[in-house]
């Protein structure tokens, strides 16, 4: 496609934690949830030390007090004119009382008193008070004997309950610890007993030969004793590799379903946690688990997550990751072959997953689940639309046809979408077109209605999908094209959707140059009829340019380093590649110049080419053109009658 502009339903687990009672009775408390003797006094200490530290900073704080001689000059020189009388300290305000004494067990005489207040330390003078007299001083005494509630309470139960908010608080954000962060060791697998997976391998299509690699899987699962008798042994694990969305936990799910084993299914994330050892805690208690309910499977989806390799660690040390891939390689290695205990796991990253993980007696079957054919798409598609109400046109093999290269859950969304498509057209039946425009939302998007282009815009985006479609329309061996459109998609104002007849599985360097040359076809025909350029091929010049480094630095098919690859990219089980580009080139400066003279020369060469190829088309470029502008959509029989009535 060219642009212009840029559970399942299972039932409840059952988990067995303890002894039950019945009718509903209490359990008896396990001793491992609680920690022991030992964890309870650290949370003593930890409590009466912060309750220390709160009396300390929050009930602590008093005015600085001053010498008594100083305190007594103030008196003598008038500046205090009120003085309270306690026993640990005298209070001198220079501002006149305003409140009566009598309520000094509600009163707060700093919030009363505006003036400067002053504190010192009693000594035994009996000529204080005389002295107050003569000054004319108001003073009076402050019992605390009312006092010892409120001193409780600010003491001992308001720092108490601080505490355990706060502590309840840390023990939420800490991921769902039921109160206890000792409990961070369990493992949080799902364990689906017995029965309870209704999914079959009849439900899974598009996978055939994944499938039958797991049959085995299945038949010693349920007849152990036909391997053990014969002396062969299961593969202790099985590896599930494939691009995103191709059903690799649908398979798990159906072999468990299969072999009617209790199912233990986990995320590698689930294992990590911020605290040191968690991971590797978790891995034996899954493992300790699995083996009481034998013969059962394990399945770690997303095993890249805790099995990276450890060659690349920059950083080196024993992180928390390294611990936990440590601890689950002892435990794959080290239960018994005939116990009954099966280890599933699913990653599209297999080219960074640590070589111990991948050697034989660990993962010792490797199952590649890759996108499907032509057939596989077609029962895909029969499989979702089992529940779904078509109409009698429907014709699946045709929607199986345009979608080459989609995985199981593109073909899941796109029979949804249709079906939802046809509701919001108020149809009780889901017609062809419905499945046609939910391709075309899947690959291109929404369609905005509301977008209302200029006319300059309108006819320039015009002649960049003409200029698209009719470069694909000469070129050989081009996929066809099957709709053209200026009605604004997602970020493209107009897009050209070209839809491969057969599934195609290796590409020659004249396919690159016809991709090349149907990618710049937009831009070429912009300059034709305008006289410059815009913004509006943007993402076509990246995608021509890719596909030109590619050809230099991937596929060996430049002239000086013919047949050699530049790059080094990790490749997978299966031939699968890195999905990120490789930003580290393992060749000189001199030859990052030559693959940038080099991706100039070609697509300067094919530009001109191109460019010559338009100019002798003309007629059919602007009758595609103006047919765009008049009704906005071409679909594969117009623009073909364009085409062949143009020659």
């Amino acid at each position: 496609m060219n642009d212009f502009g840029s559970e399942d339903p299972q039932k409840k687990n059952k988990r067995n934690s303890g002894p039950q009672f019945p009718f509903g009775g209490p359990k008896l408390p396990d001793p491992k949830r609680f920690g022991g003797w030992k964890f309870s006094i650290i949370y003593v200490l930890i409590i009466v030390a912060g309750m220390s530290l709160f009396n300390y900073v929050f009930l602590g704080r008093v005015n600085p007090t001053i010498d008594f001689s100083e305190f007594k000059a103030k008196i003598i020189s008038g500046e205090i004119k009120r003085v309270e009388l306690s026993d640990s300290y005298f209070t001198g305000y220079t501002t006149p009382k305003r409140n009566p004494p009598s309520d000094t067990f509600l009163r707060n005489p700093y919030r009363n008193a505006a003036g400067t207040v002053y504190r010192t330390v009693p000594i035994g003078d009996p000529d204080i008070i005389k002295l107050m007299d003569e000054r004319g001083v108001s003073y009076y005494a402050v019992s605390r004997e009312g006092s010892t509630v409120l001193n409780l309470i600010f003491s001992w139960v308001l720092p108490i309950a601080f505490f355990f908010f706060v502590w309840r608080f840390l023990l939420k954000r800490l991921g769902n610890m039921g109160g206890n962060v000792l409990s961070v060791g369990q493992n949080r697998a799902v364990i689906v007993a017995e029965g309870d997976i209704i999914t079959r391998f009849h439900d899974v299509a598009g996978v055939d030969e994944a499938k039958e690699e797991l049959v085995e899987v299945v038949d010693f699962l349920r007849n152990p004793k036909k391997y053990t008798e014969i002396g062969g042994k299961i593969p202790k694990g099985v590896l599930l590799v494939g691009p995103p969305g191709t059903g690799k936990t649908l398979l798990a799910r159906a072999v468990a379903g299969e072999a009617e084993v209790a199912f233990f299914r986990m995320s590698g994330a689930d294992f990590v946690e911020m605290f040191v050892g968690v991971g590797a805690a978790r891995v034996r208690d899954l493992f300790k688990q699995a083996r009481e309910k034998a013969p059962c499977i394990i399945f770690i989806d997303e095993l890249d997550a805790i099995g990276k390799s450890r060659i690349n660690n920059v950083a080196g040390g024993n992180d928390e990751r390294e611990q936990t891939l440590n601890q689950l390689l002892v435990e794959m290695d080290g239960f018994d072959a005939t116990s009954g205990l099966i280890i599933l796991a699913a990653t599209n990253r297999p080219d960074v997953l640590d070589p111990a993980l991948l050697r034989p007696g660990r993962f010792d079957r490797q199952v590649l689940v890759d996108r499907p054919d032509l057939k596989g798409r077609e029962e895909i598609l029969r499989i979702h639309s089992k529940n779904v109400k078509l109409s009698p046109a429907v014709d699946l093999s045709v929607t199986a046809r345009i979608t080459s290269g989609f995985s199981g859950a593109d073909l899941a969304n796109i029979v949804n979408e249709a079906a939802l498509l046809a509701v919001r057209a108020g149809r009780r039946l889901v017609e062809q077109r419905d499945f046609d425009e939910a391709i075309e939302k899947t690959v291109a998007g929404l369609q905005k209605k509301t977008r209302v282009l200029k006319p300059e815009e309108r006819k320039l985006t015009a002649y960049h999908e003409a200029g698209h479609a009719l470069v694909a329309a000469f070129t050989p061996n081009a996929d066809p094209v099957q709709k053209i459109s200026i009605i604004p998609r997602g970020f493209a104002l107009g897009y050209t959707l070209q839809m491969p007849v057969e599934d195609r599985y290796t590409v020659t360097r004249s396919d690159l140059l016809g991709k090349i040359d149907i990618l710049l076809g937009g831009r070429i025909a912009e300059e034709m009829i305008s006289g410059e350029f815009s913004t509006g091929a943007a993402s076509d010049l990246t995608k021509a340019t890719d596909i030109a480094r590619k050809m230099i630095t991937d596929y060996g098919m430049s002239e000086r380093f013919r047949n050699v690859a530049l790059t080094s990219r990790g490749a997978g089980v299966g031939g699968m590649e890195r999905q990120e580009p490789m930003f580290q080139r393992e060749y000189a400066e001199s030859t990052q110049q030559y693959v940038d003279e080099e991706i100039a020369r070609i697509i300067n060469s094919r530009y001109a080419e191109v460019r010559e190829t338009i100019a002798r088309k003309r007629d059919i470029l602007n009758a595609v053109a103006e047919k765009l502008l008049e009704q906005e959509t071409l679909d594969e029989m117009e623009f073909k009658t364009l085409v062949d009535s143009g020659q």
